[in-house]
């Protein structure tokens, strides 16, 4: 009996000294400081979503929470109205938030009075023509350098070698350089 008692007061003491060294008075917390606290994580997604990867909602599910936007330091509220009109202006606010296109980009000749040059380190390219682009799958469908498997990322010339051309690793004499042959002996050239 005497021993369960003391096991027993050795217990609650350990657990009541843990909690006494756990509870600093410097940064203990009020109940609503705690609350608020809580909530404030809920609106910006930083809970734990899940346990096994340790993702937070906001990681998971980006599109439904606020990304945190950084205050524009020594700007008024006139300035940022300034900056939005001129991005009006010359077509620089998104326009498909998909693809992250902006209207100049989808409507250049409607932004081509206002717009000014590209920076002098940006260059402007031009793409491909769909003509170009239409050739260019064609000529990869029948080379078999389509992929094939996703998981794997294998293409069909990979899973199946025997149905498409294989590259030439080393190219022996022209059928010009045969003919020279044939016709002129002693004009032989070693490659």
């Amino acid at each position: 009996m005497k021993n369960r008692l003391s096991v027993v007061a050795i217990a609650l003491s350990t657990l009541v000294a843990g909690h006494a060294l756990a509870a600093d008075p410097a940064q203990a917390k009020t109940r609503e400081q705690v609350r608020a606290e809580l909530a404030q994580a809920q609106r910006n997604g930083d809970l734990i979503a899940d346990g096994e990867t340790g993702l937070r909602f906001n990681q998971v599910s980006p599109h439904l929470y606020s990304q945190a936007t950084v205050a524009a330091v020594g700007k008024t509220r006139a300035d940022v109205k300034a900056e939005l009109a001129e991005a009006r202006r010359n077509g620089d606010l998104i326009a498909n938030g998909e693809t992250g296109q902006r209207f100049n980009q989808l409507y250049p000749q409607s932004y081509a009075a206002t717009r000014t040059a590209a920076p002098a380190g940006e260059a402007l390219s031009q793409g491909k023509t769909r003509a170009q682009v239409k050739a260019e799958l064609a000529q990869a469908v029948r080379n078999g350098d389509v992929i094939a498997d996703g998981e794997s990322g294998l293409r069909y010339n990979e899973l199946f070698p025997s149905r498409y051309p294989q590259p030439t690793l080393a190219q022996g004499k022209s059928r010009d350089d045969v003919r020279a042959e044939l016709v002129n002996p002693r004009a032989v050239t070693v490659n």
